[in-house]
């Protein structure tokens, strides 16, 4: 900083003030002390100025009030991490709202105060009325981030997630080649606010009617995540459909699904493929109920959106290839140990 405040000829007190953003500071004089830092190849030690200053990092997860696993793992992961990070002066907090209930979540948004929290990351359905709570609590200064399904770019800060159209392409690409013949395929979806969800169906029916045109993609049936609610439904979409060769289950609710077809199995005949690697839907592949498991790695989504939600805060730089969240694939032949899905 003195030399930042000898090559821009300003005083320390200035360079501070510049290097946080405070106010008070004339624009030819932030620049002289930018066009100084420049020269000088300065690189702020972002965590040595935030130790300097106490500084703590309140960050809060608001995730959907369920039982679904893949919910689960996040909010453990969530714990996990927390529990690892108390020492830099982190906390993680959960905040679980109704799933699928866009008027909970802007309340929850709503309610937040700047001076208890300093990012969020959120896990929620996209309306016009989530999408300007996002916008209202980035204009109080929070950082905002996106998980799992994502919300447009403009409202939020970052998005921490797979590509769902890309996955939904992924399972159009395993059911078109596991299944052989002709015949119907179901999609089930959690709900038709989701933009997850709603992005894996179009990734889905695009690469389907591009190379398997012998296999005809049915209405999908919207089981809001609720196995029992799936369970259901389905007797009635096997009754309608009984050239039925394969299921895509885009969401979770997996043991839903499990229990029918296992109740009403075997089902040689039938391919399917699912979401998320989780106990229940492990016991699924490793039986021959499922055949496929695309998955996202839950610590990875939780250590990413941590790292976004600092990074954004600070207003620090950050390493995109460290943040992407990968598609795995995963069948009974390379199953992780167990454990090892998180």
């Amino acid at each position: 900083m003195n030399d930042i405040a000898r090559v821009a000829g300003v005083s320390l007190a200035t360079v501070d003030r510049v290097l946080n953003a405070r106010p008070g500071v004339r624009s030819v004089t932030i620049e002289k002390v930018n066009k100084a830092i420049a020269e000088l190849g300065y690189i702020r030690d972002t965590a040595a100025a935030n130790l300097a200053r106490k500084r703590l990092y309140r960050l809060l997860f608001i995730i959907p009030e369920t039982t679904n696993e893949f919910m689960m793992a996040l909010e453990a992961e969530i714990a996990a991490q927390g529990a690892k990070l108390l020492h830099q002066r982190t906390t993680l907090q959960t905040l679980a709202v109704p799933p699928f209930d866009p008027r909970a979540m802007v309340d929850a948004l709503d309610a937040l105060d700047p001076s208890k929290t300093d990012g969020v990351a959120v896990i929620g359905v996209e309306t016009p009325a989530v999408r300007d709570a996002v916008k209202r609590a980035r204009a109080k200064g929070m950082a905002v981030v996106s998980l799992v399904s994502d919300l447009p770019s403009s409202e939020r800060d970052h998005f921490v997630g797979i590509d769902n159209i890309a996955a939904g392409r992924t399972a159009a690409q395993l059911m078109g080649r596991f299944v052989r013949g002709e015949g119907r395929i179901l999609v089930i979806t959690g709900s038709r606010l989701a933009r997850d969800h709603l992005e894996r169906r179009k990734g889905f029916d695009v690469l389907m009617s591009e190379e398997f045109p012998n296999l005809n993609v049915v209405a999908s049936i919207e089981g809001r995540d609720d196995p029992e609610l799936i369970r259901q439904l389905l007797p009635e979409v096997f009754a309608a459909y009984p050239d039925l060769c394969g299921i895509y289950s885009s969401a979770a609710g997996n043991p839903g699904l499990i229990r029918f077809l296992e109740e009403t199995g075997p089902h040689p005949e039938l391919t399917v493929v699912a979401h998320e690697l989780t106990p229940a839907s492990r016991a699924a592949l490793q039986s021959g109920t499922f055949d496929a498991i695309i998955n996202q790695d839950t610590g990875h989504i939780i250590r990413s959106a941590t790292r976004l939600l600092k990074a954004t805060v600070d207003k620090a730089p950050f390493d995109r290839t460290q943040e992407r969240i990968r598609i795995d694939i995963y069948l009974k032949e390379n199953l992780p140990h167990q454990g090892g899905e998180a």
